[in-house]
């Protein structure tokens, strides 16, 4: 693209027919299922590419339109048809959104924050896509998961994301337990300090990361043994969103559970 290019010069994101961006599909009059990455707390942190297909959908599906609503308005994008899509109602609205898309209509994919379907909603309606082989498009953006995973300054050539860790003390023990690599979670600040203490108990030089308020003004990322995080986070519970962030498990942790 070049910026000399009249024809190639960006507009206004929230009016359609803008040419923001691109797509890997082209031109639009076709029917198709956009899954939106959206800001995790900083809402400049959107795509162009995001942002131009808001503003062109037919409909929006989020999971709370009050959210979706702030970050439309924040980027001028006015007039947008939304459709709430969350965990109590997905599954009896996808098939009304792929019909939708089926007759020909843009619908867009959001959650509250990330990407779709990691640990929110979306997951019915890209299935429902599937079956009646619907186009499909993932717009990439930004991921409390990737960002955490840079931070923690843990090895990131071999990880995994598990969602949210369980609740039950004896399933999050033994997913933590030998953990071959690193290892991300969204863990709940009311039992972060439980957590580390078993950590701490089981494995006490374990690396960990607690990664806590992504991208938004009270960002704070804590890093050091599960016993030394264990005391921190014990004498004072976290406030916001957390990401857990453990590395691989010590030899001298697996020999002992043998």
């Amino acid at each position: 693209m070049s910026p000399d290019n009249p024809s190639d010069a960006p507009t206004d994101p929230g009016s359609k027919g803008s040419s923001i961006g691109g797509t890997a599909a082209g031109g639009g009059g076709h029917g198709r299922l956009l899954v939106c990455a959206t800001p995790i707390g900083n809402l400049e942190d959107v795509t162009l590419r995001v942002l131009r297909m808001l503003g062109e959908a037919d409909v929006i599906a989020c999971e709370d339109t009050r959210r979706t609503r702030m970050l439309l308005d924040r980027h001028g994008i006015h007039g947008a048809s939304l459709a709430s899509l969350h965990e109590h109602n997905e599954r009896a609205r996808a098939p009304e959104l792929a019909a939708r898309i089926r007759a020909g209509e843009m619908v867009a994919l959001v959650s509250d924050a990330g990407m779709p379907l990691v640990s929110d909603p979306g997951y019915a309606l890209v299935q429902a896509c599937i079956r009646e082989d619907l186009p499909i498009e993932v717009l990439p953006g930004p991921s409390a998961v990737l960002s955490a995973l840079i931070l923690s300054g843990l090895p990131p050539d071999r990880w995994r994301f598990v969602g949210f860790l369980p609740r039950k003390r004896g399933q999050r023990e033994r997913l933590l337990a030998d953990t071959a690599e690193t290892l991300v979670a969204f863990e709940s600040p009311r039992r972060l300090s439980v957590t580390l203490d078993m950590l701490a108990h089981v494995d006490p030089q374990r690396p960990v990361a607690v990664c806590r308020e992504l991208t938004k003004l009270h960002e704070e990322v804590s890093r050091g043994s599960a016993t030394e995080l264990a005391k921190r986070y014990g004498e004072r519970s976290p406030k916001g969103e957390v990401v857990l962030v453990v590395g691989a498990a010590s030899s001298a942790s697996s020999l002992q559970r043998q």
